[in-house]
């Protein structure tokens, strides 16, 4: 496989393959996560839960909200990154997308699928926005997948978790510690900091109570 360039922005082999692979785990991981907390094991009975239509459907909803909400909030970051010149990509962690799918199967969610990496000369407030981008993608991705919650049956599904896990995501993603985005932000630009991060957190919160998971 060679170089994909889209909207100037090159994707390599390697990274497209880690993209697909941990998008594919994450959807895997929420799907037995949301089946052991329905009561509804997953192991050792797996050939009897992969034929089961709500696994399928569940599955389904979580690659189009848990993946499509953490490929894009990559994503963000990849894009952002390249566009102030840094040499950007995507890797997996591996390691930890077996943890998450097995975590799942003890009954939590725990994911860490990776990041994306990048190099080159870059100052403080480049650094902060391409930190902040991935959060706001992820609010961003909230407020599209909104009216579909209005809706019923699947398309309602997708809509109600793919607020909630999105908004969920920014709030996560903004807490200033370790890796995680919001210690760059705070590092940068304490102002733009508070307000994504009291946004986010109010929109996690908010989610949860009014708008919920389906399953």
């Amino acid at each position: 496989m060679s170089v994909v360039r889209f909207g100037g922005v090159r994707f390599y082999p390697d990274e497209i393959r880690d993209l697909a692979i941990a998008w594919i785990a994450l959807g895997i991981a929420f799907t037995v996560f949301i089946f052991v907390v329905i009561g509804r094991p997953v192991f050792p009975d797996m050939l009897d839960a992969l034929a089961d239509p709500l696994f399928v459907e569940v599955f389904l909803t979580s690659m189009l909200t848990v993946g499509v909400g953490f490929l894009l909030h990559e994503l963000a970051h990849k894009v952002v990154a390249v566009r102030f010149g840094q040499i950007a990509a995507f890797k997996a962690d591996y390691g930890m997308l077996a943890i998450a799918i097995g975590a799942a199967l003890a009954g939590f969610l725990f994911a860490a699928p990776g990041a994306v990496y990048h190099r080159g000369r870059i100052s403080e407030r480049e650094n902060g926005l391409v930190s902040v981008a991935g959060p706001l993608t992820n609010l961003g991705l909230a407020v599209l997948f909104a009216p579909l919650a209005l809706f019923g049956g699947i398309v309602g599904d997708v809509g109600t978790l793919g607020v909630t896990i999105n908004c969920v995501l920014a709030a996560f993603n903004m807490i200033p510690f370790g890796p995680l985005d919001g210690r760059k932000v705070l590092r940068w630009n304490k102002p733009v900091f508070a307000v994504v991060f009291v946004v986010s957190v109010v929109a996690a919160a908010g989610a949860f109570l009014v708008v919920g998971i389906p399953y």
